[in-house]
């Protein structure tokens, strides 16, 4: 019999992760989440074991991966390979929906 539940999230009641994300809606091999940042200093430079896909709702951001630079800009998607390393650079108040599979918060991929 195949799966039937449906699951809904409100992002003004979604939990938040020590990165400032919120995370939205989650399955069972895909999640997302919501980033709405203010510029300032570059990330730390990360590896991570998903892949994540991302839109840019509004805003701009640099996104490097491996020394490459791209430029987010409202419209823009974009993609992270599992493993990447990769840090991002905000330039405007930037808001953005990742989805990542596995999902980033089983077994706290996410915070290491």
């Amino acid at each position: 019999m195949a799966d039937t539940t449906i699951k809904k999230v409100d992002s003004a009641h979604s939990p938040h992760g020590e990165m400032g994300q919120k995370y939205l809606a989650a399955g069972k091999s895909l999640s997302m989440r919501l980033w709405e940042e203010e510029p300032g200093e570059s990330k730390p430079e990360v590896s991570r074991d998903y892949e994540t896909v991302g839109y840019a709702i509004a805003g701009r951001a640099e996104l490097y991966i491996n020394s490459q630079m791209v430029l987010l800009e409202p419209g823009d998607s974009w993609v992270v390979p599992n493993g990447a390393n990769h840090t991002y650079k905000i330039l405007e108040p930037f808001k953005a929906v990742e989805a990542t599979s596995p999902p980033a918060r089983s077994h706290d991929r996410d915070e290491t």
